[in-house]
């Protein structure tokens, strides 16, 4: 296990702000040893602090039991425990390994700090399996890079010290120090595709070539390598086709470039939106049906957990927008003499800030309530600027905001004794209505939405 000793320590040497070091701790056998190996060499991490979190997916009825054991274990090593429960079940068309492996690594991110790192007992074997799991879903040289030894995972990062190892190395390290380790039955379950891999091919694998694991890891480098140049070559593209907003493209920009440094592209932005890839049908669908699309024209494009959308000139992208219904209001009530936030279901939340010479006239909020409700069409407005009043609707094209935001605006009215006092007071994303805003040095009231807005 020395080795492994001296890669950690050069992964933390090349990253000398990670102070504390997390390891997720699942009482199996490859993170019984990564654990151990920690505790029992502690002088190579004096700066830094150790503890370890099992993930408790709710799955089995074994899983609490499981936690248990690893409290144990980790009180026999004198090393901080915790144990994160989680709500691991798929979303429609997800697959229960994506489902468990997405929320499992979602609550260990809002784990970690700047100066902390996630550590797993990803190992060579691992390594195999991901690359020809990738390989036979067709992927790129992104997917064919498997799991990278250093990689970003919340504020901070995601440590995989022990790919350049076997399994087999970390069992003879087991059954040398006489570690009990936990043993999931669904491991055995070759109705799993990683399972089926690691029981059923890769030993055939492995007969033929010997040093199969180490081949397929060095493929995983060098694909890496090629991902790392073409990342570099669509960042060079997006400069040239991003707009002021991070999730929105220019068409026109986007058009000038060849077939394939626009696929790349699109996946390169995807990945920085954080947002789901496409698959290659989907990929060329958004580019057929969006950059060959009319200005008038608004095409989506939907894949499990993203869309990409065409509004006149940009392309934006987006998670799946949340149900909404425009039909339904609610009214905004104070609290003395404050105003606590109102959360607005699927859309986000709104919040009134004091302001001077700017905002709604204070005058307007002395009856305590306020209305939001959501355009139904037919209203009129005369924002701040604007001499006549004019139809929300044109006034939202002019001000082009595009037609699936237009029914989520929050419209504010203000209430005096549980009905509507006032005509339309303020449309969140467009203005005040000039009639009621505050003057230069009076005191008013800013309509701020968390959503980006500010009114």
């Amino acid at each position: 296990m020395e080795p492994f000793h001296r890669y950690l320590s050069q992964l933390l040497i090349a990253h000398p702000q990670i102070f504390r070091l997390i390891v997720g701790y699942s009482g199996g056998l490859d993170s019984h040893v990564l654990l151990h190996g920690l505790a029992m060499h502690r002088p190579y991490w004096l700066t830094q602090k150790l503890e370890a979190i099992y993930v408790d997916h709710g799955l089995q009825t074994a899983s609490a039991a499981w936690g248990e054991h690893c409290a144990e274990v980790c009180c026999d090593l004198n090393m901080p425990f915790r144990v994160l429960k989680i709500d691991a079940r798929p979303v429609p068309g997800e697959s229960p390994e994506a489902a468990a492996r997405r929320a499992r690594y979602t609550a260990l991110a809002a784990e970690l700090g700047p100066d902390s790192a996630l550590l797993t007992a990803h190992h060579r074997d691992d390594q195999a399996e991901t690359l020809l799991l990738q390989l036979l879903r067709g992927t790129g040289p992104h997917g064919l890079a498997a799991m990278p030894a250093v990689s970003r995972l919340g504020q901070g990062w995601l440590l995989r010290p022990f790919l350049e190892v076997d399994r087999a190395e970390l069992l003879a390290y087991a059954r040398t120090h006489d570690l009990q380790w936990i043993e999931d039955a669904s491991n055995t379950d070759t109705d799993f595709d990683r399972n089926y891999l690691r029981h059923r091919v890769l030993p055939l694998l492995r007969e033929r070539w010997p040093a199969a694991n180490r081949t397929l890891s060095r493929s995983a480098r060098l694909c890496a390598e090629t991902a790392a140049w073409l990342d570099e070559e669509a960042a060079a593209d997006l400069a040239r086709v991003a707009t002021e907003h991070p999730d929105r493209l220019a068409v026109p920009a986007l058009r000038e470039l060849g077939a394939v440094r626009q696929r790349n592209l699109l996946r390169y932005w995807l990945r920085r939106l954080h947002l789901p890839i496409p698959d290659a049908r989907q990929l060329q669908q958004i580019l057929y049906d969006t950059l060959t699309a009319s200005a008038d024209r608004n095409p989506c494009i939907r894949w499990p957990g993203a869309e990409v959308r065409r509004y006149r000139n940009a392309l934006y992208a987006m998670p799946p927008l949340k149900p909404h219904d425009a039909r339904r209001t609610l009214v905004w009530r104070s609290a003395g003499d404050r105003w606590p936030p109102l959360d607005l279901p699927g859309i986000g939340r709104l919040e009134l800030r004091k302001a001077v010479g700017e905002g709604l006239r204070a005058e307007m909020l002395q009856s305590g309530s306020l209305l939001v409700a959501f355009r139904q069409g037919g209203e009129r407005f005369r924002p701040v600027g604007r001499v006549h009043g004019q139809e929300l609707k044109k006034l939202l094209q002019e001000a082009g905001i595009p037609p699936w935001d237009r029914e989520r605006l929050p419209l504010v009215y203000g209430v005096k004794e549980g009905v509507i006092a006032h005509p339309l007071l303020a449309v969140v994303g467009l203005g005040i209505a000039a009639d009621f805003a505050a003057e230069s040095g009076e005191m008013g009231w800013l309509v701020i939405a968390n959503h980006g807005f500010q009114t």
